[in-house]
């Protein structure tokens, strides 16, 4: 016999999802379209399709001489996740090199090309460069629920459950804790110098590097290019995710989004991803701005399609600049939200690099 509710109410996906969904369209502009991410010719797949065994068959592009990448495991309260460390080619044990953690958007992975580009042309700039996967997604473990009651543990505290492999979910709080695992790895790496390390986000990834670099001390440099930065946040978001969350503790609704929660409209590309509202209201770009002192710059595509760039991207660069904090704010005439992964990436990345130059290099190097 199943012990909880919504175990006995998944023949009613629909009306979950529907309770789930409904947002104004305020809501819907401010906490879906503006967590957008990437790659410009993403398949559409089933949950079940895009497999952690799939990622990790996936084979990389070769490496160009100069650069050299090894994979890591990263833990995350719990959960091992899959990175790639890249570095300059026989560098040395005893240099000290600043890093980047790069920070992903919606379905963004470490095997995409364009973001392997990003850890090689970092590494041949001087950087040790981490690319990795958060928890449930490419290549990293997923985090389990138990499906049923928890035995006793035995003598050594280990159990035998029956669990749901939790993948694809667009949860910022777990994110945040994600990133600063991340950080925290690559600040153990010999080659690195754990006080000049930056974050570098794309599409809602840049929203997450912004807070990172608002609320972490050991972030001295932030780019968030394309950013969706969540949307200010009024009382219809705030009644909404706070009775989500009441239904989710209670057992009325999945207490993680399966069956329900996958984006629509312009995001239903995206359907293997899963958006929990109830576990991203610790997550306020706008309101970790107002005290941000970590040099941030901002690029944002002059045709972006999806979303209002003056009310993301836009404003938060003004509320840091009345701060009197370090901002460089850029719009690419021309480029739309996807082509800062096509043809604009080239000279893009060198004013990116440029401005981590100026914030974690060493006026001798």
């Amino acid at each position: 016999m199943k012990s909880i509710a919504w175990e006995r109410e998944l023949s009613n996906a629909k009306i979950e999802q529907r309770s789930i969904m409904i947002m104004s369209r305020n809501q819907i502009l401010a906490v879906g379209l503006c967590l957008l991410a990437l790659p410009f010719n993403l398949p559409t797949f089933a949950q079940e399709d895009v497999s952690r065994a799939a990622w990790k068959a996936k084979p990389y592009p070769p490496l160009p001489d100069d650069v050299m990448r090894k994979q890591v495991v990263i833990w995350s309260d719990g959960t091992r996740m899959a990175g790639d460390v890249y570095l300059p080619k026989n560098v040395a044990a005893d240099v000290k090199l600043p890093a980047i953690v790069f920070v992903h958007g919606t379905g963004g992975v470490k095997k995409m090309p364009w973001s392997i580009k990003l850890g090689v042309e970092s590494a041949r700039r001087g950087y040790a460069f981490l690319n990795f996967d958060y928890r449930g997604w490419g290549e990293s473990d997923s985090r389990l629920m138990m499906l049923e009651e928890m035995p006793e543990p035995d003598a050594e505290g280990k159990v035998a459950v029956k669990a749901r492999a939790i993948r694809w979910q667009m949860d910022f709080g777990d994110q945040i804790t994600d990133i600063r695992n991340a950080i925290g790895f690559i600040a153990g790496e010999p080659n690195v110098d754990f006080e000049r390390i930056g974050v570098f986000g794309t599409s809602y990834g840049g929203g997450l590097a912004t807070w990172m670099a608002a609320n972490d001390p050991r972030v001295k440099c932030a780019v968030a290019q394309v950013p969706g930065m969540g949307g200010q946040r009024g009382l219809p978001y705030y009644q909404h995710a706070y009775t989500l969350m009441a239904q989710q503790a209670r057992g009325e609704v999945e207490p993680v989004p399966f069956k329900t929660g996958a984006p629509g409209g312009t995001m239903a590309a995206y359907k293997h991803i899963r958006y929990n509202p109830s576990k991203n209201v610790v997550y306020d770009v706008f309101r970790a701005v107002e005290k941000l002192k970590t040099p941030l710059m901002i690029i944002d595509a002059g045709n972006e399609e999806l979303m209002d760039i003056t009310q993301q991207g836009g404003l938060v660069a003004q509320i840091v600049k009345e701060n009197s904090s370090p901002v460089e704010y850029h719009v690419i005439e021309g480029m739309t939200h996807y082509g800062i992964y096509g043809e604009h990436q080239d000279a893009i990345l060198k004013m990116e690099l440029n401005w981590f130059d100026k914030y974690l290099k060493k006026s001798n190097e």
